[in-house]
């Protein structure tokens, strides 16, 4: 691993494209890093090199290898290889992709939480999203190489474990086995009890009572959900291509509650969507207002080439975009202080991190996903204690251990 200063011999680059902005941010990056490195071998994947490849290969006047996301198992391969790059391209049509790229692994670095890819690809086509022309179709892992990488990742000391995909809700919908999302939780759980699992962003028509039931069931599914939800108003989810309506979102959030009421709920709110007037924004900010959440994650749009929404009338100008994003950002500070002060006086597992503050605190997450700051000593780390929460602290929450031991 270079240090900062020191020249690297081989620098790979991972790229997004999810936004105009953050095509441009690969870009500057991977000029940047071929500037410093000059004599290094530079190996370029992801979305952007997936999505730009050509464009890529006529602006950088430099060796570099290209590997597309579906070929993204020969990284090492292409990087380590004794032979220069001289504008290798390890593409492929991501669209005909049919099987996941399998990218077996032995630990997440030192965090006590790992993640987990279970499945790749969307074939949604939301109108804002240029993901399914970079990802390409729905893929699953087999459960048998699930189990295989959830099994290296506890071995490794992981106690944490989040379940990831582009598009998570249709995993195995592609097998033969026949398994939904629901069936890999549960096995996931109920081979590994030692392991805490979270699942990543779930659309809210694939919340099923399955799902909510499974939950129920096993001890280590952490109460914690995260939900897009893009937009308040129906004539905007429509435009977006979102597939259910504002009363849909709010049925499915209820349900949420009324099985896990101690639950953490997050939500994706995309502000600013082509023909978002006042009236429509104010239906998103309404609902946000009415429905138990945790905190919001708020975008704001951003016109993304080779969509379709890039081609909407009534664009809304940056300005408006930034002070509907503040709004929504100051009521999820609401809403979180809201959520934390239900839970102060009470007791909650804790995951412990293996880092400290600068304060020199302990740090974790509850259960349902509050983040706690206590005194403790450094065995503490890489364990689940019950903390008492006691007060809240800007973003986090002051708690003190209540045990000796983990739970």
């Amino acid at each position: 691993m270079a240090k900062a200063g020191e020249h690297a011999d081989i620098v790979v680059i991972n790229t997004c494209t999810v936004t105009a902005k953050a095509g441009a941010q690969s870009r500057q990056a991977i000029r940047k890093l071929i500037r410093h490195h000059p004599k290094a071998k530079v190996v370029i994947t992801g979305c952007y090199a997936q999505m730009a490849a050509n464009e890529l290969a006529e602006t950088i006047d430099a060796p570099v290898c290209i590997v597309g996301n579906g070929n993204k198992h020969l990284l090492v391969e292409t990087a380590l290889r004794e032979t220069p790059c001289d504008l290798t391209m390890l593409m492929g049509r991501i669209l005909n992709k049919k099987d996941i790229c399998n990218l077996p692994m032995r630990r997440f670095g030192d965090r006590t939480r790992a993640y987990i890819r279970v499945q790749d690809g969307c074939t949604n086509f939301c109108t804002y999203c240029i993901v399914p022309y970079t990802r390409g179709p729905s893929r699953s892992l087999s459960l048998a190489e699930i189990l295989a990488q959830t099994a290296r990742f506890e071995n490794a000391g992981h106690k944490e474990i989040v379940v990831t995909g582009i598009h998570v809700g249709m995993y195995g919908k592609d097998l033969d086995e026949k398994l939904d999302i629901t069936d890999l939780m549960q096995a996931l759980c109920n081979a590994h009890p030692g392991i805490r699992f979270r699942l990543s962003s779930i659309e809210p028509q694939e919340i099923t009572d399955k799902l909510l039931n499974a939950m129920k069931s096993c001890k280590n599914f952490m109460p914690h959900f995260h939900i897009p939800l893009q937009s308040g108003d129906d004539t905007i989810l429509s435009r977006m291509h979102r597939g259910y309506d504002r009363e849909t979102f709010r049925r499915v959030i209820k349900k949420c509650m009324n099985t896990f009421p101690d639950a953490a709920i997050g939500i994706d709110i995309l502000v600013g969507f082509p023909g978002e007037g006042e009236k429509e924004f104010a239906n998103s900010k309404n609902l946000l207002q009415e429905i138990d959440a945790t905190y919001f994650h708020v975008f704001p749009y951003s016109k993304r080439p080779g969509t379709p929404a890039a081609n909407f009338k009534n664009q809304v100008p940056k300005a408006v975009r930034q002070q509907r994003v503040t709004e929504l950002r100051d009521l999820a500070d609401e809403k979180k202080v809201a959520f934390y002060s239900r839970f102060l006086g009470t007791e909650r597992p804790v995951l412990v991190e293996h880092k400290r503050t600068r304060a020199n605190m302990l740090t974790g997450f509850t259960d349902n996903y509050i983040p706690v700051t206590f005194d403790g000593d450094d065995s503490l780390m890489g364990k689940v204690i019950s903390v008492q929460l006691e007060l809240i602290d800007n973003n986090t929450v002051q708690g003190r251990q209540v045990e000796t031991g983990s739970c």
